[in-house]
């Protein structure tokens, strides 16, 4: 396990992780949208967090859409129509709903890649028992491509938003540290294969638990932006700073510190929580099989910063950098 962080180094690695660096644009074209739709009633939220939240009688109705990157569909087909779907179920489970059912449009011009794909798929499908009920293909396609949209549902009230996250909240990270890095990459830690039906239903489930509990203020599950990438979209959207102790987060020993950070986790979160629920957030975490901790805590004013409990370095700064470039 690593004992001393060179925090320099973490930021220079991070601040040009691609992980990140590819949501860059998502500010800038939003402009090209008409943002006043969003300002219905009956919508709860919208661009800024891992699914949209629409009103809808007695429920919430939740809406998200998530592609895989090329590179991973030519690296290994089979886990990139898994990912595809484990994805999308965590933008559902991250807002503190149950998915329900998922389309997809699906590009290929590799008959070989696109039996792959599709088994990936249903493989998923059957551990997580969460149907793919339609889509479109593009079978001459000039390369490989898979884009999903998933549709939930969560009860009224209980919604987790990534845009709630106040000065003084803890940070907690929670994940499924018993894996192996897939043979695919060294970013993608795969836990969900190993694991039973039942354990990732629960695991799936625990975020609606704090949802319907209202012990959480924010949240978002852990995505290509790595942790400290998912946290920053988090205190972004939030309007907040933040301080993350790289030596709290928990991580298999096996695997090193910055390879840690930028790794896609196969099954994790990240929330803000009031001092006082912290324990009992970690509780209901690890009751659904998911190691949990207390990595840092939410500030007010617009720095991100990073710290080994001795020294602290600047990762980012939301009054002059960007990583979505939302700001609600």
């Amino acid at each position: 396990m690593d004992v001393n962080f060179n925090l320099q180094k973490i930021v220079e690695e991070i601040r040009s992780f691609d992980g990140i660096t590819r949501k860059n644009p998502i500010g800038s074209l939003l402009e090209g949208f008409n943002n006043k739709m969003t300002e219905s009633p009956g919508i709860e939220a919208a661009f800024g967090d891992d699914a949209a939240v629409l009103d809808h009688g007695d429920d919430l109705l939740l809406i998200a859409a998530d592609g895989i990157w090329e590179r991973l569909m030519n690296a290994d087909p089979w886990w990139a129509g898994y990912c595809a779907v484990l994805v999308n179920l965590h933008d559902i489970a991250a807002m503190g709903g149950k998915p329900l059912g998922m389309v997809d449009v699906f590009s290929f011009k590799s008959k070989d890649a696109c039996t792959l794909v599709i088994k990936g798929m249903n493989d998923a499908v059957k551990r997580f028992d969460v149907p793919i009920l339609g889509g479109h293909i593009h079978p001459d396609a000039p390369l490989n491509m898979l884009d999903i949209a998933i549709l939930g549902v969560a009860k009224k009230g209980c919604a987790i938003l990534s845009n709630r996250a106040e000065a003084g909240d803890a940070i907690i990270m929670a994940c499924d540290l018993d894996g192996r890095v897939h043979p695919s990459g060294n970013l993608n830690w795969d836990s969900t294969t190993m694991r039973g039906k039942e354990v990732l239903k629960k695991q799936i489930d625990a975020m609606r638990v704090l949802g319907e509990s209202h012990l959480v203020q924010a949240g978002k599950d852990i995505s290509n932006p790595g942790i400290l990438g998912t946290i920053g979209m988090m205190i972004e959207v939030s309007r907040k700073g933040a301080v993350v102790d790289i030596s709290a987060i928990p991580k298999p020993d096996e695997v090193e510190m910055i390879q840690w950070l930028k790794m896609y986790p196969g099954m994790g979160f990240v929330v803000a929580v009031r001092e006082d629920n912290v324990s009992k957030v970690i509780e209901v975490f690890e009751e659904h099989y998911l190691k949990a901790a207390k990595i840092g805590t939410v500030e007010d004013g617009t720095v991100f910063s990073i710290t080994d409990g001795e020294q602290s370095v600047k990762l980012f700064d939301f009054s002059e950098d960007r990583i979505t470039g939302i700001r609600r």
